[in-house]
C-alpha cells in the first residue's frame, strides 16, 4: 500500500518516522511551503528535526504547494499515485477532490478525544478549560472538519503543571503508534469505524496572539491553566501599570505600561488583601515573591516571567531590578 505523509509540525514527525520504519512504502511527503523566519506555522511552533529533513534523509520526494486544493496541488498529489493519505498537523483543510485521489482515502491523527476539541489547537484548549485527560483519535478523513468516523482512540492524562508544548510532544508519540496500527488494519481491510456523536462536539479554534492576554478577573486556577495552555505560543502576557509612580514632572511623559510574558505561576492565597481588585499586586512579607489578585477572591503567584526586551527569568531576579508595589495593576494595555 503506497502512503503519502501530509504534515508540517513537530506533532507530525513521530508518525512520519514510524511509517518510514513500517512495511508500507512512503512514496511522498506533502508539507507546507518554506516560510521566512518568524512566520513558521506549526501546531506549537516547536523546533524538531523538520519534516523536510526527515524526507531528505530517506530519499522521499517532497511536494510543497501553497494550496493542495488547486488543480496544480491535486495534480502533484496524483503523481505520487497514493493508496492512502496519512495526515497530521498539515495546516490545510482537504477538499473532496483531494480526498478522492487515493483509493483508500485518508486518515488524520487528531490530538483530542473526539468529538471534543475539533479544530486547529485541541491541546491548548483542553488545558485552557481545565481538562485532566485528553488523548489522540485517528479518524477517517471527511470534508467536514475533524468529523470523520473514529478508527482508534487512546486516553492520556494531563499533568497538573504540563504546558501545551510538553503535552503535545507526548501525544505525538501516542499518535504515531495508533496511526501505524490503523494503517496495517486498512491494508488488511480489518479496520472498523465508529461515528462521532456530533451533539458532543466542541471547538478548538486556531490560536492568535490575543488569546494570550490574561484576564485577571478569572479565577486563579483558570489563569494558571491559560498560562500553561499558551506555551510555547503565543504565550500568556499582561501589562504592568505603575499606579504609585512618582509625580510626573512638567512636560515629561508618564511611564508606559510594561509588557510581561508570564511563563510559570501557581494558585496562591489572598491572606489579608481581600479588598484588592483583580489584577492588583498583593502585599507580601517576602520581597522575592510576586502575587496578583484574581477573580473569586483568589490569587496567582508568578514564578517565571519575561519583561519586554529581556530574557526569561525567575521572579526573584525580576524583582531585584524592578519594584512593583502593592496595589500596582496588571491588566490590559490602557495607553
Amino acid at each position: 500500500m503506497r502512503l503519502v505523509m501530509m504534515g508540517s509540525g513537530t506533532f507530525a514527525e513521530p508518525t512520519f518516522l514510524a511509517l518510514l520504519q513500517g512495511p508500507h512504502p512512503v512514496v511522498g511527503l506533502v508539507t507546507q511551503p518554506d516560510r521566512a523566519i518568524g512566520q513558521e506555522r506549526g501546531s506549537t511552533r516547536q523546533i524538531g528535526q523538520g519534516m523536510k529533513n526527515i524526507a531528505a534523509e530517506h530519499d522521499i520526494p517532497i511536494f510543497q504547494p501553497e494550496s493542495i486544493n488547486t488543480p496544480e496541488g491535486i495534480a502533484g498529489l496524483q503523481a505520487f499515485q497514493p493508496d492512502l493519505l496519512v495526515v497530521a498537523a498539515y495546516g490545510q483543510i482537504l477538499s473532496r477532490d483531494v480526498l478522492a485521489v487515493p483509493g483508500k482515502g485518508g486518515i488524520n491523527i487528531h490530538a483530542s478525544l473526539l468529538p471534543k476539541y475539533r479544530g486547529a489547537a485541541p491541546v491548548a484548549w483542553a488545558i485552557y478549560y481545565g481538562e485532566t485527560q485528553t488523548g489522540v483519535t485517528i479518524i477517517r478523513m471527511s470534508v467536514a472538519l475533524d468529523a470523520g468516523d473514529m478508527l482508534a482512540q487512546e486516553v492520556v492524562d494531563i499533568g497538573p503543571e504540563e504546558t501545551a508544548g510538553e503535552l503535545e510532544a507526548r501525544l505525538a508519540s501516542v499518535g504515531a503508534s495508533l496511526a501505524t496500527r490503523v494503517v496495517d488494519q486498512i491494508a488488511t481491510d480489518t479496520v472498523r469505524g465508529i461515528k462521532q456523536d456530533k451533539t458532543q462536539a466542541t471547538k478548538a479554534p486556531k490560536l492568535t496572539k490575543e488569546h494570550g492576554l490574561i484576564d485577571w478577573t478569572r479565577p486563579a486556577r483558570d489563569v494558571c491553566n491559560q498560562i500553561r495552555a499558551m506555551q510555547p505560543w503565543p504565550t500568556a502576557y499582561t501589562f504592568w501599570h505603575h499606579l504609585r509612580q512618582r509625580a510626573v514632572r512638567e512636560g515629561e511623559a508618564p511611564a508606559e505600561p510594561m509588557r510581561l510574558i508570564i511563563y510559570k505561576a501557581k494558585v496562591g492565597g489572598r491572606e489579608s488583601d481581600e479588598n484588592l481588585a483583580p489584577g492588583q499586586i498583593l502585599s507580601l512579607k517576602d520581597s522575592n515573591r510576586l502575587a496578583v489578585a484574581t477573580g473569586g477572591q483568589t490569587s496567582v503567584e508568578i514564578l517565571e516571567l519575561q519583561p519586554a526586551g529581556k530574557r526569561r527569568m525567575p521572579v526573584a531576579e525580576f524583582l531585584r531590578g524592578h519594584h512593583p508595589k502593592a496595589g500596582d495593576l496588571l491588566g490590559f494595555d490602557f495607553s
